[in-house]
């Protein structure tokens, strides 16, 4: 009998704000996807990160939160409150977008430590809409994959240290969107990458 070929991985770099350090007390502000790219039994094919892209600012769900994590974003909560939009609906929208850019594969988050930003967007998709379009744990770490593929222990890892070929170009500017694309330019030099030692 033939083994079941499974689906491709199609990798979407999420970067998220907040203005805490945990959801629920706290409130994610803003939420940026950029497809990154799409991989299969023939490997990896990086994508063009401003191609398929999503954004949301959304309206806080609480009154609390840490000023020097408000600050990070530049994100004014009063706006926010009159202007933002409702979690459910813009969970909603991005569920769907998930979707609509992954036909034919299974979606995967990746984020640059994907811890955070992980937590924060499944906390809001499983409380504001039931469901992720990731399952429970369709999520890759950059941090983790740069550290495995260097052959360094993770606590020795940051941007500062990996080769500057591997960087994006672009500047991290805490604006969701902005930083889900330079993470996505970054995954994909990762995908690509040999290891050190390489040239």
């Amino acid at each position: 009998m033939a083994a079941r070929r499974s689906k491709p991985s199609q990798y979407i770099s999420v970067d998220i704000e907040a203005d805490g350090p945990i959801p629920g007390p706290y409130s994610m502000l803003s939420l940026g996807a950029a497809v990154a790219g799409v991989q299969g039994a023939d490997g990896f094919t990086p994508a063009d990160p401003e191609k398929h892209t999503f954004y949301r600012e959304l309206r806080p769900i609480s009154d609390e939160f840490v000023p020097e994590a408000l600050a990070v974003s530049g994100l004014d909560r009063d706006r926010l409150a009159r202007e933002g939009a409702e979690p459910a609906v813009a969970l909603a929208e991005f569920t769907e977008w998930v979707r609509e850019v992954s036909v034919g594969a299974q979606p995967v988050m990746c984020g640059y430590p994907a811890s955070y930003d992980w937590m924060f967007l499944y906390w809001y998709l499983i409380r504001f809409t039931g469901a992720s379009p990731f399952g429970h744990s369709g999520c890759l770490d950059m941090k983790t994959l740069y550290a495995t593929k260097a052959g360094l222990p993770l606590r020795a890892v940051a941007k500062g240290t990996m080769p500057r070929e591997l960087l994006s170009g672009r500047r991290h500017t805490h604006h969701a969107l902005d930083d889900a694309v330079e993470q996505a330019e970054l995954f994909a030099n990762l995908m690509a990458w040999p290891g050190p030692g390489s040239q």
